[in-house]
């Protein structure tokens, strides 16, 4: 019952926060106006207000649910599109597009995009798999670092070919240029994320490692390598029309699982909802610190997400340790009960 009273109340609060944002904006749009047929306020509602709207909630929806899939599949909290290069991969996908193709439509660089990520992703995982000794700190630095030679990479092409000005609409994350007609691909968000609920308990069971899976029957590398493939697709979309926002992928899933564990079918729609109601509020204060001009998104989940990040780590340090200390001391009892029997 606990666990249905917080996702309602996520999705009460996810209702409210997106018919607020839907009036939040340079240009006044009201109720009042849109009712009683204001031209002019009904087109900007539709044209921008509305699939901004949609663009966001797809994006806080999907990035938090890729996060969740890589942390389950590669057994680490700490794993995500932003720290498993599939970010790096997917923005350098585009950039190939643009040399390649340059008078290809959003959809050509969508599937340069696409392959890129599944490919970065699928590398990351296959050389994070044959490190023998790994911790949970080691296996995120490993990504981070990885990210950032594709990035080199893309940043070398991008100035040798004379692309940076080409390529700065997808290195910042900013919803300012959602408009109708050149946003849809995120809607690749939402059957991405019905096959992800459709396939938790088979992520549950690879999460538990190869030979788990292979007493339950379960084959390991196929729903390995097709967990992957939907993280990477959901971020790919989100990075062709956004851009690249950090941190959602990292943040909201252990945020969601503090409260309701670490299982993927259990928190995955509690993770979705949080997933958009974090970036529903991070855009919002995007657009209204500094009204009439706007912040990019990805400045202000950064700045957000670094708080929770720190939090997050310190909280799970001082439990990790707390856990340690239970363990020890039911370790010296146990030795105390045996001692008292010997004797």
């Amino acid at each position: 019952m606990k666990g249905h009273t917080m996702t309602a109340l996520l999705a009460a609060a996810l209702l409210v926060l997106s018919a607020f944002s839907l009036f939040v904006g340079v240009i006044d749009v009201t109720p009042g106006e849109l009712l009683s047929g204001n031209l002019e306020q009904l087109e900007i509602f539709l044209i921008s207000r509305f699939p901004r709207l949609l663009a966001i909630l797809c994006t806080g929806v999907g990035m938090s649910v890729a996060g969740l899939i890589m942390q389950q599949l590669c057994m680490n909290k700490f794993v995500s599109p932003t720290t498993g290069a599939t970010i790096s991969s997917a923005q350098l996908g585009i950039l190939l597009a643009l040399l390649f193709m340059p008078n290809s439509t959003l959809w050509g660089r969508a599937i340069f995009s696409f392959a890129a990520a599944i490919l970065g992703t699928w590398i990351f995982v296959w050389f994070i798999q044959r490190i023998q000794f790994k911790d949970v700190v080691m296996v995120p630095l490993v990504g981070i670092m990885f990210g950032n030679v594709i990035g080199g990479i893309t940043n070398y092409l991008a100035y040798k070919y004379e692309m940076t000005q080409a390529l700065s609409s997808w290195l910042v994350g900013h919803f300012s240029l959602v408009l109708r007609g050149r946003y849809e691909i995120v809607y690749l968000v939402v059957p991405l994320v019905i096959l992800a609920f459709i396939f938790a308990n088979h992520f549950n069971i690879v999460g538990m490692g190869k030979d788990f899976s292979r007493n339950l029957g379960v084959h390991y590398n196929l729903v390995l390598f097709m967990g992957l493939t939907i993280a990477a697709m959901i971020t790919a979309s989100v990075v062709v029309v956004v851009g690249s926002i950090s941190y959602i992928g990292l943040i909201v899933p252990n945020v969601v699982a503090m409260f309701k564990g670490d299982k993927i079918r259990g928190t995955l729609v509690d993770t979705a909802l949080f997933g958009a109601i974090f970036v529903l509020v991070c855009d919002m204060i995007g657009r209204l610190v500094i009204a009439p001009y706007e912040l990019p998104i990805e400045l202000i989940v950064g700045i957000l997400g670094s708080i929770l990040f720190i939090g997050l780590l310190l909280y799970r340090l001082q439990h990790g340790r707390r856990a340690v200390r239970l363990g020890l001391a039911g370790g010296c009892q146990e030795k105390l009960v045996e001692r008292g029997a010997d004797q």
